[in-house]
């Protein structure tokens, strides 16, 4: 089943609409610039070296509309304010129903309602594949991550302890779930 590639929401004030689409190669550089940004200063990501873009071009390439597997940007007068994502979960056929999710947006760009208004998009996109879980990690402390994701029913099933070191401590994750479709 095909979507439309873009969206528009209504403008917020005297700001012009924030469109929604799916990411194309030319964006690489600004999805891997706000990425980087958790890399160097955040514990969202446990990457700790930043990427250049080329690097980024395989991970880029795995999404698509036609699949499960979707790059979905927020973008206002051709900036990109930032993206959500659902990936495979796990390499083995037996995952192929269930997906991982994220969002990352640019810093200057938090608290604003973008991560809420691209969850959204992606969830509505991905109601038409035969997805039964989505799943989330999310390293602790961050509770505007948590919230998020507790808005879309997002549930917590587990905490893996000290699962990553970065910057001179370890931190948690703690792994959240959403129902797609209906228990077996």
């Amino acid at each position: 089943m095909s979507a439309p590639t873009n969206d528009t929401t209504s403008p917020s004030g005297s700001n012009p609409a924030i469109e929604l689409r799916h990411a194309i190669p030319d964006d690489l550089e600004a999805l891997t610039n706000i990425y980087n940004h958790y890399v160097r200063h955040s514990i969202a990501t446990f990457d700790t070296t930043p990427f250049n873009p080329d690097a980024r071009r395989t991970w880029l390439a795995h999404f698509a509309i036609g699949s499960p597997h979707q790059l979905w940007l927020a973008v206002q007068g051709g900036i990109i304010l930032g993206y959500a994502s659902s990936s495979q979960y796990r390499p083995k056929a037996a995952y192929d129903t269930s997906i991982e999710t994220s969002v990352y947006l640019h810093p200057d760009h938090l608290g604003a309602g973008i991560g809420h208004t691209l969850y959204a998009h992606l969830f509505k996109r991905l109601s038409v594949f035969d997805l039964h879980r989505a799943y989330a990690g999310i390293a602790q402390p961050n509770p505007a991550s948590v919230a998020l994701h507790q808005s879309f029913d997002f549930n917590l099933v587990g905490t893996f302890s000290e699962a990553g070191q970065k910057f001179g401590g370890y931190h948690n994750v703690d792994w959240y779930e959403k129902w797609l479709s209906p228990a077996a």
